[in-house]
């Protein structure tokens, strides 16, 4: 099947038939959904391949994650968090408590969320709404292309109260993971 004709969105005055989380996790099991997926408001969707600055970012940002989140925290790459209707697998999350707690079940918040946006900007603002829902205390979008890292805090209901842009020069502190730090001129060298 052509790229084309591939259907984006639910065809109008057809029935459509969303997913549970429940539902989307017994179908992959028994292989009926393909793998790198991600259900979102209740639609599956194929997850898009990485190019290398995606890659470079995601490496780069974790790396300062790791030398600043204190014990009792799980810093996870790509792994599922579980909404109402969505399961989104962020780029990078950090979650409170340990690896063990999540031996049965995904978590089900964050303190924080990174996406690197880097062609996926329309697709990665789509999140927001599951992240606010479940009580993500801060999510990231890193604008690639930009240089620019969209800030996201304070959820309430399907959204988020505070909305903030930094650019280069600028250096921006986690409100939820208050030892990160990051530079914006070096996470985006000339």
């Amino acid at each position: 099947m052509k790229r084309a004709e591939v259907y984006q969105m639910p065809v109008r005055g057809a029935e459509v038939w969303p997913l549970s989380v429940e539902a989307y996790h017994a179908l992959g099991e028994v292989g009926l959904i393909p793998r790198r997926t991600e259900l979102l408001n209740g639609f599956v969707y194929h997850k898009m391949p990485k190019s290398p600055f995606h890659a470079y970012l995601v490496r780069v940002l974790l790396k300062l994650l790791q030398a600043a989140v204190p014990e009792g925290f799980v810093i996870s790459a790509e792994q599922p968090i579980t909404c109402a209707i969505s399961e989104p697998e962020p780029d990078l999350s950090v979650v409170r408590g340990e690896i063990a707690d999540f031996r049965q079940t995904h978590p089900r918040t964050a303190e924080m969320v990174i996406e690197v946006c880097v062609t996926s900007h329309e697709y990665d603002r789509s999140k927001l709404r599951a992240y606010a829902s479940v009580g993500v205390k801060e999510c990231w979008l890193v604008l690639g292309p930009e240089k620019q890292i969209e800030v996201h805090r304070r959820p309430q209901g399907e959204q988020f109260a505070e909305h903030a842009v930094h650019g280069p020069g600028c250096s921006l502190t986690s409100a939820a993971v208050p030892g990160f730090t990051v530079e914006l001129d070096s996470l985006f060298p000339a």
